[in-house]
């Protein structure tokens, strides 16, 4: 629902939302320079004093007025000639020209009325509104991504694009939620929206009838000082029932233009005040600073618009049209959706329209939009569900196990969870596990016992369809073909080849950089963005099922590049070993947000082995600014499978390794990382305990025995590896 308020006043208003801040942007800077500007009065100069120097230089002033700049403006008759001009408070002389600045005159027209009049105040007032949704929606998702309000500057991992999204919106929000409020008001106020304030000072109905006074002999203008005043009106000439009218800070009062006594007086009621600041707060009028701050967070709107439209342009191309998708109110079965890459969603689409022509009403979302209430006539919840990472919910189930926790009764109509995953993987489906456990602990009734898809195999799920069928009474087939991913030929440059002698055949795999169209380098797709941790996925032929590797390089490095061993019977990693330079292969590219490194100076800890050097080995070769680096590489003979071990030491006198540590399984004393980590114990824990992060990429038993290395080491300070990974400090890539 949150995200939904956002999305949608998001790509509605967008433009009309854009012109709104960026013209607010600009008029921002004119308060700040104004009052650079405008020639200030001294402290303590009085209103008497400053009304006497500019009443010697014109004769005939009518107004004198202060802008909450503390620029000072008089207007007066000459001859006849009405004249105008910015004062000098010092010496009562005209310094500038009064006239309205004509941009800032534009600029003001446009902000409030795309010079369209009460038509388009009314249309500036709807972006405001606008505005107001998307700030606090979006503050809402900002707080869901980072895992509660108080971890609202909490790192956050993702594509480029949502990440600027959500760094944007955490500094931009504050500023956007006070403009967007404060202008509703004013909008409201234009329109008589709301109450009136009190009465000012009623006029009095005896005078003296007598003119003349000096300006230095009323008592109230010695006073007043200047940095209170707003504005002093003059009686008119000749005319001796008028008066004096001053306007202060603290109210208005009208003084006898004879003897200078003050006739009445009203203080500035606490309504007026309550506008006054509230006018301050939107213009930066009398808060120059927090004027141009408002701009500058008004600037992040535009990145914001760009960067929401790339997200949700994403999230419609992870997610396949559904057709015949019901509403969330009528739909009898609810399908709950949890994917990270988007291929959970093509099970999802097969199991809709297999349920669709069966007879039933189905509708299909987000395990992140979950709400009981929404569901007003679900008869049955299917929860298709990947886990991500280190068994974490994937991007589009955000949430869901929260919400779950929050519910005091679960929905009477039952559940069945289906997990998707890689049994070579440890956390093999935990996320869908943790949604069953979940639900299970809440007395949700099952609809079919708890299940997995072991890599997107079509037989699991044709198997846990028909059980899905046998539970609803219908005859369920479940007949699911892959969509292969969007891919491109990738063509190698260079191969280097190690591991011979200890058959373990390995390859160092470069591929040019196919070239990106305009649209890709603006949206990332295609390799037109990349960084080494990412993922390469390779088509082999004669399978639908992609194989990933870990990237060896960044798009900045101008080529793709993987570490391959060929296994026995292997069919991904038979063809590319077998691959020499000029030939071709399918690939596409997969962000892996969870594996690199955060962009902080403290140390980085890498250690992997075999070829779990290949990300690492990327990391050490885009760190120009030297960040400390410590490498942990595990081989089996220096003389046969040392991988990079030419590009190593150059890589450590250009300053971007800080030192490496080998383990050789395959010599007289077998040695194997964890061990390297245990004989550097004292060093690891110092760099650990000065906040290292540690980086892990290899096999599942080498990462097990790193981590129980790490455990033993790290035991003394009362940290483990479980407590950095809470942390973010810690992570893996396994295989």
């Amino acid at each position: 629902m949150i995200r939904a308020l956002h999305r949608w006043p998001g790509l509605v208003a967008l433009a009309l939302v854009t012109v709104l801040t960026l013209s607010g942007a600009v008029l921002s800077i004119f308060p700040a320079a104004d009052r650079i500007s405008a020639p200030q009065a001294e402290a303590g100069l009085s209103v008497a004093e400053l009304g006497t120097r500019i009443q010697a230089a014109y004769p005939g002033v009518e107004q004198i007025r202060r802008a909450p700049s503390g620029r000072i403006t008089a207007y007066w008759f000459d001859q006849g000639a009405p004249g105008a001009a910015v004062i000098d408070p010092a010496t009562g002389q005209g310094v500038a020209s009064a006239d309205p600045n004509q941009t800032e005159r534009w600029l003001t027209n446009l902000h409030r009325s795309l010079f369209l009049g009460a038509g388009g105040r009314i249309a500036m007032a709807a972006g405001a509104a606008a505005m107001l949704v998307l700030a606090l929606s979006g503050a809402a998702l900002v707080a869901r991504r980072a895992g509660g309000w108080r971890r609202w500057f909490a790192p956050v991992q993702g594509p480029l694009a949502g990440r600027l999204h959500t760094e944007i919106a955490r500094v931009a929000v504050f500023g956007l939620v006070l403009s967007s409020a404060t202008a509703l008001w004013m909008s409201a106020a234009t329109f008589e929206l709301l109450p009136d304030g009190a009465a000012g000072p009623v006029f009095p109905a005896e005078v003296s009838g007598e003119t003349g006074v000096a300006l230095g002999a009323i008592d109230q203008l010695q006073a007043t000082p200047v940095a209170e005043l707003r504005e002093l009106s003059f009686p008119y000439p000749d005319d001796a029932t008028d008066v004096f009218t001053l306007k202060t800070d603290q109210g208005t009062g009208y003084i006898d233009q004879g003897t200078g006594a003050l006739l009445s007086w009203a203080d500035l009621a606490g309504w007026d005040r309550v506008n006054e600041t509230i006018y301050m707060l939107h213009t930066g009028q009398g808060a120059a600073a927090l004027g141009l701050l408002l701009g500058v967070m008004a600037l992040g709107v535009p990145a914001l618009g760009a960067t929401g439209v790339l997200v949700w342009l994403a999230g419609r191309r992870g997610r396949p049209r559904i057709r015949g998708n019901q509403p969330a109110s009528r739909a009898e079965t609810i399908l709950l959706v949890g994917s990270e890459g988007g291929s959970t969603w093509g099970f999802a689409a097969t199991l809709h329209r297999a349920l669709t022509d069966a007879g039933h009403s189905v509708h299909a979302a987000p395990m992140s939009g979950f709400d009981p209430a929404r569901y007003g006539r679900a008869e049955r919840f299917i929860v298709l569900a990947a886990t991500y990472g280190d068994g974490d919910a994937p991007a589009s189930a955000k949430g869901f196990l929260d919400r779950l926790g929050r519910l005091e009764t679960v929905p009477a109509a039952p559940l069945a969870v289906l997990g998707f995953g890689d049994r070579s993987f440890p956390e093999y489906c935990a996320f869908a596990a943790a949604v069953d456990r979940g639900a299970q602990d809440k007395g949700w009734v099952q609809l079919v016992p708890f299940d997995t898809v072991d890599r997107q195999s079509p037989q699991d799920f044709a198997r846990w369809g028909r059980a899905l069928g046998q539970a609803l009474g219908i005859d369920l087939e479940l007949s699911h073909q892959p969509v292969p991913p969007v891919s491109q030929q990738l063509t190698l440059l260079s191969r280097r080849d190690y591991g011979a002698e200890v058959q373990a055949p390995m390859a160092i795999l470069r591929f040019a950089l196919p070239k990106a169209t305009p649209w890709q380098r603006l949206t990332g797709q295609g390799f037109a963005r990349f960084r080494a941790g990412d993922l390469l996925g390779i088509l082999p032929d004669g399978s639908a099922l992609p194989r990933l590797y870990s990237l060896a390089s960044a798009r900045r490095d101008g080529f793709v590049e993987i570490v391959v061993r060929k296994h026995p019977g292997g069919l991904c990693s038979g063809q590319l070993t077998a691959l020499q330079p000029g030939d071709t292969v399918s690939a596409f590219l997969r962000r892996n947000p969870g594996f690199q490194p955060d962009r902080g100076r403290t140390p980085l800890i890498l250690i992997g082995a075999g070829t779990g050097i290949g990300p690492l080995a990327g990391f050490v070769r885009g760190n120009a600014r030297q960040r400390p680096v410590h490498l942990f590489f595990g081989m089996r003979h220096p003389d046969s499978d040392f991988l990079y071990g030419e590009d190593l030491p150059v890589w450590q006198a250009e300053g971007r390794l800080s030192r490496i540590v080998t383990a050789v399984s395959r010599g007289v004393r077998p040695h194997y990382v964890q061990d390297a980590l245990r004989a550097e114990a004292p060093e690891v824990a110092r760099l650990i305990r000065d906040g290292a992060r540690v980086m892990v990429c290899g096999g599942r038993d080498m990462a097990a025995g790193v981590a129980e290395a790490l455990t033993e080491i790290l035991a003394p300070s009362g940290m483990t590896p479980a407590v950095l990974k809470a942390e973010g400090r810690y992570a893996e890539d396994v295989y």
